[in-house]
């Protein structure tokens, strides 16, 4: 340590750093709940960085619809002006098909056992998945559905389609780029699911 820090400016000018990356480019934020399982899971911590570009299929922190100062971590899936088609599980955005290999493991659950044995936790995910039409519905059950994301906004979906509260419900919707805070980017713990996104 002592021959990191050579002189005292040294110690000054690193907590000046550390100090701005908190305040202005970082932030720490905590999964809560299991809307975006397996991807992240409930208690997971992250590492939030402010000011990036944001592309699809990121995962990104934003406000929750009105629950001030409460944040959501989602995905993105549509762009502001997209058109975003869901045809049994078939994610169509512009007319161009997509594959979504994050939804693969509980997708092949719910192929297997309706994801009773991943739900088994809470009863209330398991109904909800034994009456699903489609890994990817609407809360009517609804498996085929467009939608058009006005611009300035985003269409944000958790990676657990069957439970999350997402831009399809209509008291989320699109969310606006003013809503969004950062860009989830590094999870650092637990130690054993550290990684960056």
């Amino acid at each position: 340590m002592k021959k990191f820090f050579k002189n005292w400016w040294e110690v000054i000018v690193f907590a000046a750093i550390m100090i701005i990356l908190r305040v202005f480019f970082i932030s720490p934020i905590v999964v809560d709940g299991h809307s975006m399982d397996p991807t992240l899971i409930n208690g997971e911590r992250m590492i939030m960085v402010r000011h990036l570009s944001i592309n699809r299929f990121d995962i990104v922190v934003s406000e929750e619809p009105g629950q001030p100062g409460k944040n959501i971590i989602k995905r993105v899936i549509g762009m502001p002006g997209d058109t975003i088609t869901f045809d049994n599980d078939q994610l169509i955005i512009n007319g161009k098909k997509y594959d979504e290999p994050y939804l693969l493991e509980y997708q092949t659950q719910w192929a297997k056992d309706r994801l009773q044995e991943t739900y088994s936790f809470n009863s209330y995910f398991q109904e909800i998945a034994k009456t699903a039409n489609a890994f990817t519905q609407l809360e009517d059950r609804t498996a085929t559905f467009t939608i058009e994301v006005p611009d300035g906004h985003y269409f944000l979906m958790g990676d657990d389609r069957l439970i999350s509260k997402d831009s399809r419900d209509p008291s989320v919707g699109p969310v606006p780029a003013s809503d969004i805070r950062g860009e989830a980017k590094i999870a650092f713990w637990p130690l054993n699911r550290i990684r960056l996104f």
